[in-house]
C-alpha cells in the first residue's frame, strides 16, 4: 500500500525519518518529501507545516499528486488532563475546535463537513496498539492556559487532547475520499503545571521514539 505519513515539524520529522532509514527525496512546490519501501508498504513522509492551513495545502498537494491509498499524521499533541505525557493518542474522530460559522450553524462544524471526521479504526485496535482513543480537537492555537482546556472540553467532553493540524488534514482527506489516521503523543498538559510551554520544551529532550514503535506496530496491520 501507498502511505502517506504527514508530520508539522522538522524535530517531528527528523524522528520518523530516523526509524524509516535510507529514503529518496523528491519536491512538490516548496515541500521535500521522502519516499522509502517499509515492508510491504511504499512510504511518502513530509513536514506540513503548524497550523491549518499549512496542514491543508500540504496535505491536497499530496494527495493530489502523489495519490496515497492513505494518510497518517504522526506528531505531538496537548493533553486535555486525560490522556498524560507521553501517551499515544490514536483519536476515533476529530473536530475542530475554532470553527463557527455563524448564527444558526453548529460550533466546530465546516462549512459542508461533518461534525466530525472519522478514522478507520476501531477501539478495539487502538487499544491493541497500546494507545488511547477518543476526540482530537483541532485548532489554530498552542494551547497553554486550563481556561483554554475547559472551553475546549465543553465543546467536546469526549476529547483525550488538543492539536493545530490534524482536523484540516482529516477535512483534506474526507473531500478526496482517502482514509485518515492520526497518531498522537501527549507531550504536555495546559493547566497542569505553571508553565506548560516549558514542559512542552523538555518533552523533547526524551525523544518520544515509543511514538514510532506505534507507527511501526500500525503499519504491520495495515
Amino acid at each position: 500500500m501507498k502511505i502517506a505519513i504527514l508530520v508539522a515539524m522538522d524535530k517531528e520529522l527528523e524522528l520518523v525519518l530516523a526509524a524509516v532509514g535510507p529514503t529518496s527525496q523528491l519536491r512538490l512546490g516548496d515541500t521535500v518529501y521522502h519516499t522509502a519501501p517499509y515492508g510491504r508498504h511504499e512510504l511518502i513522509i513530509g513536514k506540513a507545516g503548524i497550523g491549518k492551513v499549512n496542514a491543508a495545502i500540504a496535505t491536497v498537494t499530496l494527495l493530489d499528486n502523489l495519490h496515497p491509498a492513505l494518510v497518517i499524521n504522526s506528531g505531538v499533541a496537548g493533553g486535555v488532563g486525560v490522556a498524560r505525557p507521553l501517551d499515544v493518542v490514536i483519536p476515533t474522530s476529530i473536530a475542530y475546535h475554532d470553527v463557527w460559522c455563524g448564527p444558526g450553524t453548529e460550533p466546530g462544524v465546516a462549512d459542508g463537513m461533518p461534525a466530525r471526521f472519522g478514522c478507520p479504526l476501531d477501539d478495539e485496535h487502538i487499544s491493541g496498539l497500546g494507545a488511547r482513543a477518543g476526540l482530537l480537537a483541532s485548532g489554530d492555537i498552542f494551547v497553554s492556559s486550563a481556561a483554554e482546556v475547559e472551553r475546549i472540553r465543553s465543546l467536546y467532553p469526549d476529547a483525550v487532547a488538543v492539536d493545530m493540524e490534524s482536523a484540516a488534514m482529516a477535512h483534506a482527506c474526507h473531500m478526496r475520499g482517502v482514509p485518515f489516521i492520526c497518531l498522537r503523543v501527549v507531550s504536555d498538559t495546559p493547566g497542569a503545571v505553571d508553565d506548560n510551554a516549558a514542559q512542552y520544551s523538555d518533552f523533547w529532550t526524551d525523544a518520544p521514539r515509543h511514538t514510532f514503535d506505534t507507527l511501526h506496530r500500525l503499519l504491520q496491520i495495515l
